[in-house]
C-alpha cells in the first residue's frame, strides 16, 4: 500500500526528531564528569611519550576511554602504545580518582616506575581486569588486591620483585586468573591462594621468577583450576598430593626446578590432563603405570630427570599424544613391545639418552604427522628403511649412537627422498665405512632444505666429497672425528648459509682455504639477519668442552669453525679477521707456522680461541686486549715468545694456556719478563741488581741527542743562505764523523753491560 504525500511527510519528520532525540540522549548519557576528564588528564601529563589526542570536550570519546551512562570512566585500555612516564613513579594519584574503572589495560608498553603504591589499589572497588604486563614496572606488590570484583590480574614481563603474600589473594574471592610470570619474585610461593569451595581461579602462572621452597598443599582447593604454571623457579620437594584432587586440570607445568621423588599413581585422577611438563627436574622412580588413563594427554615432556623403568604399555592408548619427550633418564626396556600405530597424531618423539634396547618398530611409520624422531644414544638396533618417506612431514631425524646401523652410502639416497628434513644426525654410525663419493652420490639431488647435517664420530675415510657443495641451506656441517684425508675444500667457502664447520679429529692436510674466510654468514651481520633461523621441532644439544654443560639450541646458531688434531700446514690467513661473527675457533694440534696474526683481534664475538699445539712463532698480539668476550684461551706448545700482552683478560687464564714456549714471559707465567724491549731480549727471570746493571745507557743516548738538536738549532737557518750552503755540507761532513764515534763508543758501551 502506497504512503499518502502527507503521512509520508509526517513519517520522516517523526523520523528526524527521533534521530535528534537519540543523539542528544547519547550525548547526554555519555558526557565526560569534569573530575574524570582532569583526572586523565592529569595521567597523560605524566607521559613523556607519545602524546595522547585527548582534545575533545567529552572524555568519553578519547581514544582507549570507555565511560557508563553516567560519565563515569569504567576502561582504560592503552596496550601498544610505546607509552613512557616522566617521572619513576607510578601515576596512582591521578588513576586513584577514577573510582569506577572496571577495566584498566595499560600492557605492552615501556611504563618504568614503582608499584609501591598502595592507595592507588585500594581505591578501585570496582577494577574487574588489570593487566600491566610486558612493562618495565618495578617495586613489590602491595599487601592484598584492589577489590572483590577483580577477575583477572596480569603483572607478567616486568621487573617486580620481593615475595607474593597469601594475604594478596584474601579479598580475591571472584579471581580467575593470575600471573606474575618473567619479573625476579623471591621466597615461597603464596599458600591459601584459592577459598575453600568458593574459588573461581582458573589460570595460575607463577613462572620465570626466584621462587624457591616446597609447592605449598593448598591447590587442591583451586577445584576449577586448569592451568598452573610454575616453571624456571627453584622450587624443591615433591608434587603436593592435594594437586592430584583438582580434577579439572588440563595443564601441568612446572619444568626447570628441583622437584624430586616420584611421579605419584594418583595422576591418572586428572583425566582431563592435556599438557604435563616436568621436564629438567630429579623426578625418580618408576613411570605410573596407568599413565594411558590420561587419555586427552597431547603434551608430556618428562626429559631430563632419572627415571627408571620401562614405558607403561598403557601409554599406547594416548591417543591424542602428539608430543612424547622422555628423553635423558635412566628408562630401558625392549621398545620392540611399543605399538605406535594407535598414535595418530604424534608429531614429537624424543627419548634420548637413555637404555633401550631392541629394534626400533616399524609401527612408528604409520604416524603420518611425525615431524621430529630422536632415539640417539640407545642401544638400539636402527637401519634406514624406504618406508620412512611415508613421513612426509619429517624434518627432525637423529638416530646415531646406537648399533646395528650402516650403508652410509644407501641410507643417504633414501633420506634424500625426505623433502623437508632440516637436521640430521646419524654420528657414530657406519662405523668404519667410506664417506659416499661423488661416483656413488652422481644423481645426487636431495637435502635442499637441510640445514644440519652430522656424521661424526663415524670413522669414516676418504675425502669432502663435491656433493655437499649442492646443499645451499646447510648452516651446519659436522664431520669430526673421522678419518678424512685430502685438503679443505675451497668451494666449503661458497655455501651462503654455512656457519659451523667442525672438522676436527680427521686427518685433513694442505693449508687454511682463504676461501673459508669469506663466508658470507660470518662476515656481514645483515647477512645473517636476512637468512633467519627456522626452528628445529626439538631443541639440540651441544657443549663446547667436555666438561661444560650441555647448551641448548632452537635453531643453528654457534658460529664455529673446529679444524683442531689434524695435519694442516703453513700460515694462519690475515684474511681470518674478516670472519666477524666469528665465535669459536680451534686450529690445535696442526702444523701452522709463522705469526699469530693481528687481524683476529677484529673477531670481537670471539669466547673461544685454541691455536695450541703448533709452531707458531713471534709475539702475541697485543691487539687481544680488546677481545673482552674471550672466556677459553690457549696457545700453549708453540715456539712464542715476548711478553704476554697485558689485561686483565688474558691474564685471567691459567699459566697452562701459555705453557711450552720456552721464550714468553709475564703473568701468568711465573717468569717475568725483563725491561728491555726487542725481539732478541732475553726472557729470563732477573733480579733487581741485574735490572739495575743490564739498563739501557740513557746518559749517552740523552748527550747524542742533545748535541742533535743544538745542531740543528744553530746551524739550521744556514741553509736557508746560499753563500753558507758549501761551508755547510763542509761541516755536516765532519760532524757525521764525530757523530758516529760517539754512537759506536755508547754501542759499545752497551754491549758490554749486557754481555
Amino acid at each position: 500500500m502506497l504512503v499518502q504525500p502527507a503521512n509520508h511527510a509526517m513519517v520522516s519528520s517523526l523520523s528526524c526528531f527521533l534521530l535528534i532525540f537519540m543523539l542528544l540522549f547519547t550525548n547526554y548519557i555519555h558526557a565526560c564528569i569534569q573530575t574524570q576528564r582532569i583526572s586523565l588528564l592529569s595521567f597523560a601529563f605524566t607521559l613523556s611519550s607519545p602524546s595522547l589526542n585527548w582534545t575533545s570536550s567529552s572524555c568519553c570519546y578519547w581514544e582507549g576511554i570507555t565511560c557508563n551512562r553516567d560519565g563515569w570512566v569504567t576502561h582504560l585500555q592503552l596496550p601498544s602504545k610505546g607509552l613512557k612516564l616522566k617521572v619513576g613513579i607510578f601515576p596512582s594519584s591521578s588513576l586513584a580518582n577514577l573510582t569506577h574503572l572496571t577495566h584498566l589495560n595499560l600492557s605492552h608498553n615501556s611504563l618504568s616506575c614503582s608499584l609501591d603504591q598502595t592507595e592507588f589499589f585500594l581505591s578501585l572497588n570496582y577494577l574487574e581486569i588489570l593487566d600491566l604486563s610486558y612493562n618495565l614496572l618495578f617495586g613489590v606488590l602491595p599487601s592484598s588486591l584492589p577489590s572483590g570484583h577483580i577477575r583477572m590480574v596480569d603483572l607478567s614481563s616486568n621487573h617486580l620483585h620481593g615475595a607474593v603474600s597469601s594475604s594478596f589473594f584474601q579479598e580475591a574471592w571472584n579471581l580467575t586468573s593470575f600471573s606474575v610470570s618473567d619479573n625476579t619474585f623471591s621466597g615461597p610461593m603464596p599458600s591459601s591462594i584459592c577459598h575453600p569451595s568458593s574459588s573461581s581461579l582458573r589460570h595460575l602462572d607463577f613462572s620465570f621468577n626466584n621462587f624457591n621452597g616446597s609447592i605449598s598443599s593448598g591447590l587442591g582447593k583451586c577445584s576449577k583450576l586448569q592451568v598452573f604454571r610454575a616453571g624456571y623457579n627453584y622450587l624443591s620437594g615433591s608434587l603436593p598430593e592435594d594437586i592430584f584432587n583438582s580434577t579439572i586440570l588440563e595443564e601441568i607445568s612446572l619444568p626447570r626446578n628441583s622437584l624430586y621423588g616420584a611421579v605419584s599413581d594418583r595422576i591418572s585422577n586428572l583425566t582431563n590432563l592435556t599438557t604435563l611438563d616436568l621436564s629438567y627436574n630429579q623426578l625418580s622412580g618408576m613411570l605410573p603405570l596407568h599413565l594411558g588413563k590420561l587419555s586427552k594427554l597431547k603434551h608430556i615432556l618428562l626429559d631430563f630427570n632419572s627415571l627408571e623403568g620401562s614405558l607403561p604399555l598403557s601409554l599406547m592408548n594416548c591417543t591424542n599424544l602428539v608430543e612424547l619427550r622422555m628423553g635423558t633418564n635412566n628408562l630401558g626396556g625392549n621398545i620392540s613391545r611399543l605399538n605406535f600405530s594407535k598414535l595418530s597424531q604424534l608429531s614429537k618423539l624424543d627419548l634420548r639418552k637413555n637404555n633401550f634396547f631392541g629394534i626400533l618398530p616399524r609401527s612408528i611409520y604409520s604416524c603420518k604427522f611425525l615431524k621430529a624422531i630422536r632415539v640417539s644414544f640407545n642401544n638400539l638396533e636402527v637401519q634406514i628403511q624406504p618406508e620412512i618417506l611415508s613421513l612426509k612431514s619429517l624434518s627432525f631425524l637423529s638416530l646415531g649412537w646406537n648399533k646395528g646401523l650402516t650403508n652410509v652410502t644407501r641410507a643417504m639416497k633414501i633420506l634424500m627422498g625426505c623433502k623437508r628434513l632440516l637436521m640430521l644426525s646419524l654420528a657414530s654410525s657406519f662405523l668404519g665405512e667410506e664417506m659416499p663419493n661423488d661416483v656413488e652420490m652422481a644423481d645426487f639431488n636431495g637435502f635442499q632444505n637441510l640445514r644440519l647435517l652430522d656424521l661424526s664420530s663415524c670413522n669414516l675415510s676418504g675425502i669432502i666429497p663435491s656433493w655437499l657443495s649442492k646443499l645451499k641451506k646447510l648452516q651446519g656441517l659436522v664431520l669430526n672425528h673421522n678419518r678424512i684425508t685430502g685438503s679443505i675444500p675451497s668451494w666449503l667457502g661458497t655455501l651462503p648459509r654455512l656457519q659451523t664447520l667442525m672438522l676436527d679429529f680427521n686427518q685433513l692436510s694442505g693449508e687454511f682455504p682463504n676461501e673459508l674466510c669469506t663466508l658470507p654468514m660470518l662476515v656481514s651481520g645483515q647477512t645473517a639477519a636476512q637468512v633467519g633461523h627456522p626452528n628445529f621441532d626439538l631443541p639440540i644439544y651441544y657443549s663446547p668442552r667436555a666438561d661444560a654443560k650441555p647448551l641448548q639450541y632452537n635453531y643453528i646458531f654457534y658460529p664455529f669453525i673446529y679444524l683442531g688434531h689434524n695435519c694442516l700446514s703453513g700460515n694462519i690467513p690475515i684474511e681470518i679477521g674478516q670472519l666477524l661473527l666469528l665465535q669459536l675457533l680451534d686450529l690445535s694440534a696442526n702444523n701452522f707456522s709463522g705469526n699469530i696474526p693481528d687481524q683476529i683481534s677484529n673477531l670481537k664475538y670471539m669466547e673461544s680461541l685454541d691455536l695450541s699445539m703448533n709452531h707458531l712463532s713471534g709475539r702475541i698480539p697485543a691487539s687481544f686486549t680488546g677481545l673482552n668476550f674471550l672466556s677459553s684461551f690457549n696457545v700453549s706448545n708453540n715456539n712464542l715468545q715476548g711478553p704476554i700482552p697485558s689485561s686483565t683478560q688474558l691474564q685471567s687464564f691459567n699459566a697452562s694456556a701459555f705453557e711450552g714456549n720456552l721464550k714468553l714471559c709475564g703473568a701468568p707465567l711465573p717468569n717475568k719478563c725483563q725491561t728491555t724491549t726487542g725481539a732478541d731480549a732475553p726472557d729470563m727471570s732477573t733480579s733487581d741488581a741485574d735490572t739495575r746493571e743490564h739498563q739501557i745507557p740513557w746518559f749517552y743516548v740523552s748527550i747524542a741527542l742533545g748535541f742533535i738538536t743544538g745542531f740543528w738549532g744553530v746551524c739550521g737557518p744556514l741553509v736557508l743562505m746560499r753563500k753558507w750552503r758549501y761551508a755547510y755540507y763542509h761541516f755536516l761532513d765532519h760532524v757525521q764523523d764525530r757523530f758516529h764515534v760517539m754512537i759506536a763508543k755508547c754501542m759499545a758501551s752497551m754491549r758490554r753491560k749486557f754481555v
